[in-house]
């Protein structure tokens, strides 16, 4: 199995308002998602799956604050969610785009070769959670300091156990029609997804950027990192 997108990153200040940004630019609720006890933080899915990105999905994601997280506080949560920038950055703009993740055939390896490429892209942390078709487990990579690098640019890589969340999402009629990346320094970037083995994706020099399009019920939906 090749490396492929897993999942973009939809970082909400709550939960519910994610949600509501879900059926207000999709047109479309979220599907179910649940809590994960080690970051505490809960989600929402959505599938966005293609023939060209067959196991992608959506992930709306915000802090739970029902929840302390089971990880020792001196470590942060992932995706930069303990962030004052970013936390503020959603409270001025909504939810937003902010990262994606990438399944990876051997995590270790993957780690190790953003390594020769002196990127520390954290430790494999083992994760996992309840769900309606069972539980699920997964190897993620997650920093001490919860950064994502590259502004969200360079994915956070995954690994899942048996069962992979697609598995169980009904379709929701959005589709990813494409992922671009900016960054000012494009080439360590476009080297370090070829480390990873992922090829393909559009890497050009720029501000940081994310840019994912899509189809959806409300037509082509184009969403924006802004630097974020």
């Amino acid at each position: 199995m090749p490396a492929r997108i897993d999942h973009l990153v939809i970082a909400a200040r709550a939960l519910d308002e994610g949600v509501a940004w879900c059926e207000a630019t999709f047109g479309v609720m979220p599907g179910p998602g649940g809590v994960h006890p080690l970051m505490g933080t809960h989600n929402r899915l959505l599938k966005i799956a293609t023939a060209d990105f067959p196991r992608a999905y959506l992930e709306i994601i915000a802090i739970d604050p029902g929840q302390k997280p089971a990880r020792r506080p001196a470590f942060h949560r992932w995706f930069d969610l303990d962030d004052a920038g970013l936390q503020a950055t959603l409270e001025r703009r909504g939810p937003q785009l902010i990262h994606f993740v990438a399944e990876v055939p051997d995590a270790t390896a993957a780690v190790q070769a953003l390594a020769r490429q002196r990127i520390d892209r954290g430790r494999l942390l083992e994760a996992s959670r309840d769900s309606p078709a069972g539980r699920l487990d997964w190897r993620i990579t997650v920093r001490d300091d919860g950064q994502r690098l590259f502004y969200g640019a360079l994915p956070t890589l995954i690994a899942w156990g048996g069962r992979h969340p697609i598995d169980s999402m009904a379709d929701s009629g959005v589709r990813l029609r494409s992922l671009a990346l900016s960054h000012p320094r494009a080439d360590d970037l476009t080297k370090a997804m070829h480390a990873i083995g992922l090829a393909g994706l559009p890497v050009s020099a720029g501000p940081p950027h994310l840019r994912a399009v899509f189809d959806s019920p409300r037509g082509t939906v184009t969403l924006d990192s802004k630097g974020t």
